[in-house]
This record gives structure tokens, sequence and C-alpha cells, in this order.
């Protein structure tokens, strides 16, 4: 087991903190400690339940989904109330404040920062993150993803990374980490050993990071030793594999006895801890996830978690079972003293490190009502129309149909696919640039299969008739990956995909995807193709500026659009 270094990176606490920390842990009691090993999704709603809860488990963390910012902030400020030990309060601010409060500012997609080749846009992000985030009394940002595209064909990571460039990555998430932790909110950087390079869903089964021992040194070695140099103060542990690495520092090691990031001790100690030099906080990703729960029995996993180097386990599934299971392996000798002191220790101490008993002691752990203000703020909404207009993409264009004029594309036909209402209730983004070119004085038909005239346009109509009713058509896609959707594909409708490009020689013809940059390998005919990364309010509204040539075109790809395929360059 790795000492800790309470003094170094990434805690870099003082003496008197240092002695806090060890005069709290000689009054806890075991079951007390056990508590703070525990990050709990925060799916709460009534002070009652909360106040249950921490009174019987004293939980280490909470991780509230979004809601609206000022129930949010009220339920995490009574949790902090009634809590004798501070609590890490987690939120996805991958994207922006929206990742805590649906209030809050939708910033942008890791890819669409990456897209706008400006790193200042990275830091814009973590600081939006923290501000909005804190305002409403998270410290603990799930963030940055530091995996990148090595597979475009992956399910999950898709528009969370920075690109499929390793310098990027590590370019843009240090950006992130700087502004979140000169503002008080920690980041965990996820999803060790490395997302991103097969196509499967670690959320439905355990996936696999299948480079080789010096690949990977040279990619997500490099992007974590950055990292963890930089002072990253924790890291998720992934349920994926990393066989070649498993197999370096154990040779003998039988493939059934292999296990995930989140439960490899060969992975979390040998290397991350060891070789690495991460001396900070170790959290499992969600333990609910089947590549975690399909690795055995639920029992013994919980215990070999905490034994292989996790010192906060991620959500859980029954709260009173997994408790006891974890409270039974220290009773019976299964997760040492030693053991279960290390990981305590290193949670109080991000807790330390973030001022979170300074801030109990003078009432400042979760802000007024008024902090919220700074949600969607001016600033901050300016922000996210220049990343906007600095990252849509003309991925191609063989067929000079830009820019858009009245003279020559009048009468547009639409066909969107896939955007439906938001979560928050907001209606489709489609429909604010379809608003908008209507409002440049187009004549827009969006295409609805249910329109019988339109429908037998399309699938028994003449060439002819098609030129003489429309002069341009664009395709508006917002179809994005998503956990527990393990294939991200465009479909088209029955009979034959009538609604497929398939008449790109006869009408002039525009692909636009705002929410997944790999739809070129599905519509390599399209001849003018743009990625525009993030479904926000901001993005489509500029989209228009761009097709119409009152703005360029700046975003560079982070990613190699054309999927490997050769015809999608034609």
């Amino acid at each position: 087991m790795t000492k800790i270094n309470l003094k170094g990176n990434p805690f870099y606490l003082k003496d008197e903190q240092i002695d806090n920390i060890k005069l709290l842990m000689s009054k806890m009691t075991v079951r007390e400690k056990v508590g703070q090993l525990f990050c709990l999704l925060g799916n709460y709603s009534t002070e009652q339940e909360i106040k249950e809860v921490i009174e019987n488990y004293r939980p280490g963390g909470m991780m509230f989904r979004p809601q609206k910012s000022s129930s949010i902030q009220d339920l995490q400020r009574y949790i902090q109330e009634v809590s004798p030990i501070p609590l890490l309060l987690g939120a996805n601010l991958e994207s922006g404040g929206d990742g805590i409060g649906t209030d809050g500012t939708f910033y942008g997609r890791q890819i669409e920062v990456a897209a706008s080749n400006d790193k200042k846009n990275a830091y814009r992000l973590g600081l939006i993150s923290a501000r909005e985030g804190g305002a409403v009394g998270c410290n603990w940002s799930f963030a940055p993803v530091v995996d990148f595209n090595k597979n475009f064909a992956n399910p999950i990571i898709n528009v969370r990374t920075y690109g499929d460039n390793p310098d990027t990555v590590i370019s843009m998430a240090q950006e992130y980490m700087k502004a979140c932790q000169s503002s008080g909110m920690a980041v965990a950087i996820k999803h060790f050993p490395g997302d991103g390079v097969d196509d499967r869903d670690q959320h439905l089964l355990t996936s696999v990071n299948s480079l080789s021992v010096s690949d990977w040194d040279k990619t997500y070695g490099r992007i974590y030793q950055a990292m963890i140099d930089n002072g990253a103060l924790t890291l998720m542990a992934g349920h994926i594999y990393q066989p070649a690495y498993t197999r370096y520092f154990n040779p003998d090691v039988k493939d059934e006895d292999i296990y995930p990031g989140s439960l490899s001790y060969e992975l979390l100690h040998d290397l991350l801890r060891e070789k690495l030099g991460f001396n900070g906080l170790i959290s499992s990703d969600a333990t609910n996830m089947a590549g975690f729960s399909s690795q055995g029995k639920r029992a013994e996993l919980l215990p070999q978690a905490i034994n292989a180097g996790c010192d906060m386990l991620l959500f859980t599934r029954d709260l009173d079972e997994d408790f006891n299971f974890v409270l039974d392996a220290v009773n019976e000798g299964i997760i040492s003293t030693d053991r279960l002191n290390d990981a305590v220790t290193r949670v109080l101490a991000t807790k330390e490190s973030l001022q979170l008993f300074l801030k109990q002691r003078n009432k400042t752990l979760v802000p007024e009502k008024e902090a919220l203000k700074v949600l969607k703020c001016p600033e901050h909404v300016k922000w996210a129309k220049e990343l906007a207009d600095e990252s849509i993409t003309l991925v191609k264009d063989k067929q000079d149909v830009l820019p858009l004029t009245l003279q020559k594309n009048k009468k547009i036909l639409v066909f969107v696919i896939g955007d439906v209402v938001s979560a928050s209730g907001k209606p489709p983004v489609s429909s604010i640039f379809i608003s908008r070119l209507k409002e440049e004085g187009f004549n827009v038909t969006v295409f609805d299969p249910e329109n019988e005239d339109l429908k037998d346009l399309m699938v028994n109509g003449s060439v002819r008739e098609l030129k003489a009713r429309f002069d341009t058509v664009i395709y508006f896609a917002n179809v994005k990956t998503a956990s527990n959707q393990t294939t991200v594909r465009l479909n088209w409708l029955k009979p034959m995909g009538y609604n497929v490009p398939w008449f790109v020689h006869e009408i002039p013809t525009i692909f636009i995807s705002i929410a997944n940059p790999y739809h070129l390998q599905d519509v390599p005919m399209v001849k003018t193709y743009i990625n525009a990364y993030t479904a926000n309010e901001y993005v489509p509204a500029i989209l228009v500026d761009k097709l119409l040539g009152k703005s360029p075109f700046k975003g560079k790809s982070p990613v190699n659009a054309f999927c490997t395929y050769w015809d999608t360059h034609i």
C-alpha cells in the first residue's frame, strides 16, 4: 500500500489541516469511516429522506442529477447543515453549469471546445462549470473526460472528449482543471485506464482498452501523467480492462482473473499509484453499472474495489445492503484497518484541500440564493456564442453551394433527424435553426413523413418535380451517443430508406450534424458536410450565419470526421 503524502501533490495540506484529519479519524467509529467510502446518488427530494440517510450512514459524498438550480441548492444546503462531516457534492460538469442546474449554461461539449482550437475555451468551460456548479453547492466536478477518440465507433465518449490527439486532450484538460481548482472545485479525471478504444459501453458490460503497454504509455499514459503532475485532485476508475498492463505487473495472471480498472490492484496500485505516482483520491465509476456488477458477487466486489485501490464507491444498488457488505468486510478483516484508514484519510484530505471544514465552520459550504444569478449570466452566454462561432466546422464542400442566397436557394426542404424535446422540456433545437432560416427570408418546408404529398414526392416523385419544388435540401441531425445505447447510426424511413440523400447529384444537399462528428460514414455521398458538435440553444442560430456567409467557418475538426473510409472524402 502506497503511503499518503498529505503535504505533497495534490493535497498540499498544512500541519494544522493534517492534525485536524488525525483528530477526526481518532474520534470516528468504524461505521462512520465506512460511510465516508460511499458517494451516493442524490435521488432524494425531501429533507426527511436526507436526514435519515445521513444519520444512518454518514456518506462521504453525494452526486445529484440536474434539476432546477434553486431546488438543488436547497437540498445541498440542508445536506451540509445536517452532516457532521461536510460532503463532497459531485456533478457531471462536462459541458457547463447545465450538468447540475437545468437553468445553467450549456456551454458546449468538450469536442466543440477542441474544434475551436483555442485552449481559452477549455478554461472558460472549467470556469463556467465551477462558478455555476459552486453556486448550487457542488464542490466536485466529474470531469474532464481525458479519454480520446481512438475508435470512432465507440458509443460513449464521442463528443465528450477533446478529440483524437492526446496532445490536444492534455492541453485542453489542463485548462479546464486549472479553472476548476482555482475556483475551489475538485476535478475527477476519467475514465481510467481509458475509454474509447473498443466499440462497447461499460454501462452494459466490461469494456476493453486493448492497447499494448508501449502504446498505452504513449497515449493514455501521457495524458494521465500530465494531469497527475499538474495536480488532479481525484480520479475516476472505469469498468474497463487493460489486459496488457495487468499482465505486465502480474505475468502469471489467468484470463478469468483480469479485472477492470475499478477492481484491479495491478491497475490502481501498481500502475496508477506506483508508476504514475497518483497520490489523490480514487473513486470508482458507478457500481450499479453492469461493467462492474457482472464481475462477481456484489458482497465480494465492493470490498475488492476498496482493496484494489478505490477510496470511494460511486452509487449503490441497495444502500443498506451495500453498506453492510463493506462494513462486514471490515469487521471480518477482508478490508484491513490500515486500508480503511488509508481510504478515509484520502477522502478527508480531499475535503481539507477544498477548505470544506473551514467553510463548514464559517457556514459557507453552500452559497445563498443570490449566488444563483451567475447561472446563464450574460458573460457565460456571450462565451457560449463565441465558442459556437469559433468551433463550427465545414468538413467538406465539394459542390460550392455555400454561401446560401435567396436568389439560388430560396426554397429549402429540411429533414430533421433525431431531434426531440430535451430533458429540460425545451423545444427541439432544430426549431431555432428553422426559425432563423425563415427570418432570413427562405421558404422552408420541414419534411413530415405523415404528409402524404411529401412522402409520395420522395418515394415515387420525379426528379423534375423535386427540383421544381425545392432549390436546396438540408439535413439537420441531432443524433447523440448516450449510455445504454450501444450503437448510434443514422436510420432511414421505409420503404427503401426513401429519405436518404439519394438526390445529391440532382439538387444541392447539405448535411449538418450538431451532436455527433461521425455521421459522414452514413452519408458519404453528401458533398457538403458540417459538424457543429453541440445541440444547445446557441449553435443553431450561428449555424445559419455560417451558411449565409455572414461569418466564416473557423472550426478545425479534432477528430477524423471521414471515419477512415476513402469514399467519405469524395
